[in-house]
């Protein structure tokens, strides 16, 4: 990037590759430019095929740049896939008594409980504080300042396959750009939809994607669990090309334009036009036939994710409710599945606090894009934004031994 306050983010999803660039001015981001192609070499957020991905990567990131009028030299990627993994961990040091707690006995305290037993072909993507206690004191959001001599953190880490992180950045690399930091997408879109009072209340972010659906959940404040399943709305499509007997892209055509999820509204004749595979002619089925393709699959869908959401211990503590977000969402009729399926209050998330392109805001499929910026900026604006969302000194360790590693390898 040729100016000092511009960032750019990568979403590398299975279905599309989005770049975004944003102008920062003090703690306002302009979306000003938008670069999204079909994916090519990724399948359910893992790179299959670097050279279709590079292809992919300098399309979106060259539309992008014409459109914002910038040079993209780096940029903040996404990471994703069923490889990724959490868990909640603990650290406690000790503090001199009569003495302040610092920002370093918070970073020492976080090092401890990141030290925790991992197999050697994963990696810690993230450190996430959650809550720190002073003594017999806990709930505490920023000890710095407070005295005590005993200090604890409870953090959430999140864990990658470093293979498949690997071939994320190497795929980046040779398309040109620097990796200015890997950021997992579920945490990226969450920054960019959910409202404070709904992470304190607790919420479900369900970001569901083409190969992939995103998993957060949120309670006081902080996020305590995260997942990612390997299905997406891809699968939806493929269900209606079986089901209809259409090719992909067909399937995919009438998934967006006449895909719902309920019967509501649909007269006994109301139909739509199928083309056929290979020539054939296109016949013309009753619209609620592609309903009765499309639910199923969705319940599936939103069924696994609750299945995720009773592991993180805190399926009673979402008054929040449920956040929809990605392409996935916006199939017709969704929240009503999902509020049948978790018994919650649902919405369609959509990126907050961010101008520019207007369409950015409005439209649920450029959420993660936004998050990975609005996180950026975060983390770069002041310390107390650092300690309070993840270590990144952490992220850009990361990043470097994966530079390394690739250097050795290739």
């Amino acid at each position: 990037m040729d100016k000092g306050n511009t960032i750019v983010s990568l979403d590398l999803g299975t279905t599309k590759i989005c770049a975004l660039v944003g102008e920062i001015s003090g703690d306002h981001l302009d979306i000003v430019g938008v670069g999204m192609v079909p994916s090519k070499g990724l399948r359910r957020g893992v790179v299959i095929n670097i050279d279709e991905t590079v292809e992919a990567i300098r399309s979106a990131v060259n539309s992008a740049e014409v459109m914002g009028g910038y040079r993209i030299r780096s940029a903040y990627v996404g990471i994703a896939g069923g490889h990724i993994k959490s868990m909640n961990s603990s650290g406690v040091v000790a503090i001199s008594r009569g003495r302040e707690i610092t920002q370093m006995d918070i970073d020492r305290a976080i090092e401890t409980a990141r030290v925790v037993s991992i197999p050697n072909d994963r990696e810690v993507i993230h450190v996430i504080p959650q809550s720190f206690a002073i003594d017999d004191q806990e709930g505490i959001h920023n000890p710095v300042g407070m005295m005590g001599s005993r200090l604890e953190v409870e953090v959430h880490l999140v864990t990658g396959a470093v293979a498949s992180a690997q071939n994320l950045i190497k795929s980046v690399e040779k398309a040109g750009l620097g990796v200015a930091d890997v950021m997992l997408e579920p945490i990226a879109s969450g920054r960019a939809v959910l409202t404070e009072d709904e992470m304190d209340l607790g919420v479900i972010l369900i970001d569901m994607g083409g190969g992939t659906t995103d998993i957060a959940v949120y309670n006081n404040g902080s996020i305590r669990h995260t997942s990612v399943l390997a299905i997406g709305s891809a699968q939806i499509t493929n269900d209606i090309a079986i089901g209809l007997r259409t090719p992909i892209n067909q399937a995919e055509e009438l998934k967006c334009n006449f895909g719902r999820a309920t019967t509501e509204g649909i007269a006994p004749t109301d139909q739509l036009e199928v083309p056929g595979v290979g020539g054939r002619p296109a016949r013309r089925v009753p619209l609620v036939a592609l309903v009765e393709i499309i639910t199923p699959r969705l319940e599936e869908i939103l069924t696994l994710a609750r299945r995720e959401v009773q592991k993180s211990g805190f399926s009673d503590r979402l008054a929040g409710g449920i956040v929809l977000t990605g392409g996935g969402s916006k199939i017709a009729g969704i929240t009503e599945v999902a509020e049948k399926v978790f018994d919650l209050p649902a919405r369609i998330g959509t990126a907050m606090g961010i101008g520019g392109l207007k369409e950015i805001s409005t439209d649920p499929i450029y959420a993660t894009g936004a998050g990975l910026l609005l996180l950026a900026m975060d983390w770069g604006g002041s310390s107390a934004a650092l300690s309070k969302l993840s270590d990144s000194n952490l992220f850009r360790r990361l990043t470097e031994r994966m530079k390394r590693w690739l250097e050795g390898i290739f």
